[in-house]
């Protein structure tokens, strides 16, 4: 039983119905996919045949291009009035049963006007639309099939390309994991850059009192420190810190005596 039914008008877009039917063919097996040109064997008898599968098939595209409300038929009417008309008795059948329809835009083609429907078709300018472009074939094949594979989950347990599907799935995934982890990476040295050359209080969370580049006497301990400068002039001198080093800064500054000249 096939499960998708590709429907197209002879005299519009034939190529693309047949592009489309074998690269479907392809990823799920020919089987699963009715096209009347191949898939009806020699003998058979034709109406009866499109009937059957068009009643048992899950989904139907109409690959409509832009002549495809334009060609006619012998009496020069165009051939989508007709109510014998396949093209048009094959979506009336499906639309009538429930049956999934997919239109399949082709080329320059244009959403469905109702006002060229017959009644028993105006259900399907309601329906989504994918598009086709032979200038964008892979890419709108590629879509479409994982479309239906999607939509018809027997059809997505057969796909072929499912690893393929899954592989761009995973290459998205760790190109976003390897953008964050380069953004974190930025922030981290971003820090480290800041910090870099200071005295102070550094744990997890950057808490405490952090100096940077200092250029004097520093207590980064608890306790007293002692600065006891002796100078002359320019202010150098000794500092030292005593006991436990917890308490507060004392400072001291003494003058070198001078020696009286009598000695005094």
């Amino acid at each position: 039983m096939p499960n998708v039914f590709v429907n197209y008008r002879t005299g519009d877009e034939e190529s693309a119905a047949t592009m489309i039917a074998r690269e479907l063919a392809r990823r799920f097996g020919g089987e699963r996919i009715f096209f009347a040109s191949n898939s009806i064997e020699p003998g058979h008898r034709f109406p009866a045949e499109l009937v059957r599968a068009v009643e048992e098939c899950e989904a139907l595209l109409a690959v409509i291009g832009p002549r495809w409300a334009e060609v006619r038929g012998e009496d020069g009417r165009p051939a989508l009035e007709g109510a014998q008309d396949w093209t048009r008795r094959e979506i009336q059948t499906a639309l009538n049963r429930g049956i999934l329809v997919i239109p399949v835009l082709v080329g320059k083609a244009t959403r469905i006007d109702r006002a060229v429907l017959p009644d028993d078709l105006q259900e399907l300018a309601d329906c989504q639309y994918r598009r086709f472009d032979h200038r964008n074939a892979e890419s709108d094949l590629m879509v479409l099939g994982d479309a239906i594979a999607r939509l018809l989950p027997e059809l997505g347990a057969v796909d072929r390309d499912a690893h393929a599907v899954r592989e761009r799935a995973e290459a998205k995934s760790r190109k976003e994991s390897a953008q964050d982890a380069g953004h974190t990476r930025m922030r981290t040295r971003d820090v480290e850059q800041r910090v870099r050359g200071g005295v102070g209080n550094l744990n997890g969370d950057l808490s405490g009192t952090f100096v940077n580049e200092p250029q004097g006497p520093v207590n980064t301990g608890p306790g007293h420190q002692y600065n006891a400068p002796h100078f002359q002039g320019d202010n150098t001198g000794v500092q030292f810190t005593a006991g436990d080093n917890s308490g507060t800064v004392h400072q001291r500054f003494e003058r070198e005596r001078r020696r009286s000249d009598d000695g005094r």
